[in-house]
């Protein structure tokens, strides 16, 4: 009976199904964060430093395809991916030729209507303090 628990045991610890009780894990940002608003400002022509200075440096710019960059997005929190996006850029002579994206989020200033949220303001008042301003507060720290 000890030798089929013990079984068990090697074999439940080797699953990566196996939940991880207690266990934290962190929120991962990875990649380029672009938003279809910057995608909006791409136009057929444009050069490569001008697409560098509308969507950030490519995550991934191969050597072997020069006239591809991609970026990509990939959000982890609970080590769950909650969000994911990719933009591949293509070039012909150095002109922005095409692009192609799945995934591009809406920008934070706007709504998911596409309207501006305008004088939306957000404050934080002596009451919303956390535990560690609390602690703070009574060392005055």
């Amino acid at each position: 009976m000890r030798r089929f628990v013990a079984a068990v045991c090697c074999l439940v610890a080797g699953c990566s199904g196996v939940p991880t009780w207690g266990v934290y894990k962190i929120d991962i940002n990875q990649g380029n964060f672009v938003t279809q608003d910057s995608v909006e400002k791409l136009k057929v022509g444009q050069t490569k430093s001008q697409v560098r200075l509308i969507l950030g440096t490519p995550l991934i710019a191969d050597a072997f395809h020069a006239n591809r960059w991609d970026y990509v997005y990939r959000f982890e929190s609970g080590g769950r991916v909650l969000e994911e996006s990719k933009l591949m850029v293509l070039f012909q002579d150095d002109k922005l030729a095409k692009w192609d994206y799945e995934g591009l989020p809406i920008s934070p200033i706007r709504g998911y209507s596409g309207e501006r949220n305008e004088g939306v303001t957000t404050s934080i008042t002596s009451g919303d303090k956390s535990w560690w301003d609390s602690l703070r507060g009574i060392f005055g720290w």
